[in-house]
């Protein structure tokens, strides 16, 4: 088939891939100027007596989605055409592959890498799943890696993709739950019996792909979709550690919870998910004196404290990529007086000594904020103090020059909060003036 010149308002550049229903090109946007993804539909597949009607639903449910789901963890849906000369989806150009090639025993990801990646995922089908979308298609095929230039090929970040077999949920009523969508290997107990569903359909199916990751191999197998099922709804897998001898038991039973077969014994929620993803992580490396944080213990610890409790996930996200996260030793001069102060910071755990002349000013514990003063006065960009590390301490830094390039909302988050601080900060100055 010969590749189009133009598809609608958009350049065609090459062909990136092509499936039973459609083929995707390489597109040019030139009103905004970057490369999308263009899903062109093959017009013979909505004409299909049988399952045409199926398709043309799966399609107008992923065109409905354009402009509305906006994570940095989700492929961006930016214009969709549907109609009977031709139908086409514009997505975002995510230029890295997917997960498939890593789910064979000779390519699997390390460990630390495969928990970030699923972490992610948790992330974002819970941002989903609050917009009343519900994915039904689960599957490393659907989630894509983003490459960032580097040699590693596991390297970069993820999106999740197509979806196109998405049940909409308005409250508590169901509006687009079809039968016959999904990949059987990776479908719940309740999706292969055709029950009603809900986000912990998308738990399972997460679960298994966490599983096939970890061993190299699917939790069930059989020559048959009928067996496949049989074995959904009837027994339980080996645990992934009987495949994989370097990974945590704790990771056995995170799969476990994940995949079980009753949704009131599965995780009930995705930040249980979440949390126990991060937990897993952080007892394995409790003892490790290190530099490096995995971005879901970044996540989790930034969640944790008060001064992001009106931050949401896409904003909390964006604090992770340009935030500097340090494990410093006791005795580290973190911020001098007198020194110009181009970043604040947020204390972790540990213990910090703020001092001036010689003198204490009083200690700093675990979630506080300081050095914003330097950030926000303007015409003042000196500090007016001395930070020491009392203890061992992990440290997050960021730089003003991040936050002056931050999206507007999230520096409206930041300014809010620093104006939650300082308020606190007087009230308790003027208690103790009270007091005197």
């Amino acid at each position: 088939m010969a590749i189009p010149e133009r598809i609608g308002k958009y350049e065609i550049r090459q062909k990136l891939g092509e499936g039973a229903t459609s083929i995707v090109y390489l597109g040019f946007d030139s009103f905004t100027g970057r490369e999308v993804a263009v899903k062109a539909i093959f017009p013979e597949v909505l004409r299909d007596k049988e399952r045409g009607r199926l398709y043309r639903h799966l399609l107008m449910t992923e065109a409905s989605l354009a402009g509305k789901l906006m994570h940095p963890h989700i492929v961006q849906i930016f214009d969709a055409v549907v109609d009977e000369e031709q139908s086409y989806i514009v997505m975002e150009y995510v230029q890295g592959g997917t997960l498939e090639p890593f789910c064979t025993p000779s390519t699997l990801l390390p460990v630390d890498r495969l928990v970030e990646m699923i972490f992610k995922c948790t992330r974002a089908l819970d941002y989903a799943f609050r917009a009343g979308v519900t994915h039904r298609d689960i599957k490393p095929a659907n989630i894509l890696l983003v490459k960032t230039g580097g040699n590693e090929p596991s390297g970069g970040d993820i999106k999740i993709s197509d979806f196109g077999a998405a049940m909409m949920t308005g409250g508590d009523q169901t509006r687009t739950q079809v039968s016959g969508v999904g990949s059987p290997a990776y479908m719940s107990p309740q999706q292969v019996r055709d029950m009603t569903l809900n986000h912990q359909t998308d738990i399972y199916s997460l679960g298994v792909v966490m599983y096939q990751l970890l061993t190299g191999r699917l939790p069930f197998q059989s020559t048959s979709n009928y067996g496949m099922i049989y074995q959904i709804c009837n027994t339980d897998p080996p645990p992934p550690s009987t495949f994989r001898a370097d990974m945590p038991a704790s990771l056995d039973a995170v799969v476990a919870r994940a995949m079980q077969k009753e949704t009131s014994a599965r995780y009930q929620t995705w930040e249980e998910f979440s949390h126990d993803l991060a937990q897993s992580f952080r007892n394995r490396q409790l003892s490790a004196q290190r530099q490096a944080f995995p971005d879901s213990e970044k996540f989790e610890a930034l969640r944790a404290l008060r001064f992001f409790c009106e931050f949401s996930d896409v904003d909390l996200w964006e604090v992770v990529r340009f935030s500097h996260w340090d494990e410093v030793a006791a005795g580290t001069v973190i911020m001098k007086d007198g020194e110009r102060g181009n970043f604040f910071a947020f204390l972790l755990d540990g213990e910090l000594m703020v001092s001036k002349g010689g003198h204490s000013l009083g200690t700093l514990a675990a979630g506080e904020c300081f050095g914003e003063m330097a950030i926000i006065r303007r015409g003042e960009h000196t500090r007016g103090a001395d930070v020491v590390a009392q203890t061992t301490t992990r440290v997050v830094t960021i730089s003003a020059q991040a936050l002056q390039h931050a999206s507007e909302v999230c520096r409206m988050h930041f300014y809010q909060g620093f104006l939650d601080v300082i308020a606190g900060r007087l009230a308790d100055a003027n208690t103790r003036l009270a007091s005197l």
